[in-house]
């Protein structure tokens, strides 16, 4: 009974999301950074990492679910200092700072401000899976 209860609950509150009509998407920054292609961009910096390094894969996925986790994914991971969501006991061991950090940089030289680091980390945990 309790477990019929259970699954009638999630299933109503699936019912209940309403989709985001602001969702990132494949080409989302075409023609949005100087002529440089953004998802190209961290594609490579994902893969010369993955080719030293495989365990960036598991390392990008917890990243992003651990930003995801507290308050929606918005990349206050990243953010440095006490009392934040990077210093916090559950995220010390949390890797994968760097490669975002490189994409950032790569990405903030041609195109200033232009590609949230919310959106970086999505698309290259999408591009480690995929590799």
């Amino acid at each position: 009974m309790a477990a019929a209860l259970a699954v009638a609950t999630v299933a109503l509150l699936c019912l209940t999301v309403v989709p985001s009509h602001a969702a990132l998407q494949v080409g989302f920054y075409s023609g949005k950074c100087n002529g440089t292609d953004v998802e190209a961009t961290i594609k490579s910096i994902v893969a010369a990492r993955f080719a030293r390094d495989r365990s960036i894969v598991p390392a990008l996925l917890r990243l992003q679910f651990h930003d995801c986790f507290v308050r929606g994914c918005d990349a206050s991971i990243l953010l440095d200092g006490s009392g934040t969501e990077k210093t916090a006991r559950p995220n010390l061991s949390v890797r994968g700072y760097d490669l975002i950090d490189q994409a950032k940089a790569a990405l903030e030289s041609k195109c200033a401000g232009v590609v949230s680091c919310a959106d970086i980390i999505v698309v290259a945990t999408r591009d480690a899976v995929v590799l």
